[in-house]
């Protein structure tokens, strides 16, 4: 079963920490986001692999924007 990662603002993508293929644990930082000057990590809900990434570094993104699939 596929869990999606999920923009939890709007801003920008600072920094994308996993690559296709790698296992992550729940909780794990895969992306840091950067709104109104600030640094967002956003986690891991699930452990598995990172099957997809839908965002590049430098992309805007919106609030419940699609991150990466994890499965």
């Amino acid at each position: 079963m596929s869990s999606v990662v999920q923009s939890p603002v709007v801003g920008t993508v600072w920094k994308v920490l996993i690559a296709v293929g790698d296992l992550v644990a729940k909780g794990d930082e895969v992306m840091i986001l950067e709104s109104m000057k600030m640094e967002i990590p956003v986690e891991a809900e699930v452990a598995g692999t990172v099957m997809a990434i839908a965002v590049a570094e430098g992309d805007p993104v919106g609030q419940g924007d699609t991150l990466a699939t994890i499965e």
